[in-house]
């Protein structure tokens, strides 16, 4: 896929933490990820998510993938 064009998913995780209360810094510490790796997630640029960091996610924010990952045009993660 050309560096311009994107996946079509978008990340919510800036939503979920305004929800829950809860910095980025505070979930980095609760899954053991770093700052760095989270923002990249949090602003659309990964290209990769591993199923073990993406349930670490939803466990530590108490959602499901649905809620963090939606694709382009949805605007909430429940289809």
């Amino acid at each position: 896929m050309p560096a311009d064009e994107t996946s079509g998913i978008h990340c919510r995780l800036d939503e979920l933490l305004a929800d829950r209360g809860m910095t980025l810094t505070e979930l980095s510490k609760r899954v053991g990820l770093s700052l760095v790796n989270l923002s990249v997630l949090k602003n659309d640029r990964a290209k990769a998510i591993r199923f073990s960091t993406l349930t670490a996610i939803c466990d530590a924010l108490e959602c499901q993938v649905r809620d963090l990952l939606v694709t382009e045009g949805s605007t909430s993660g429940s289809r």
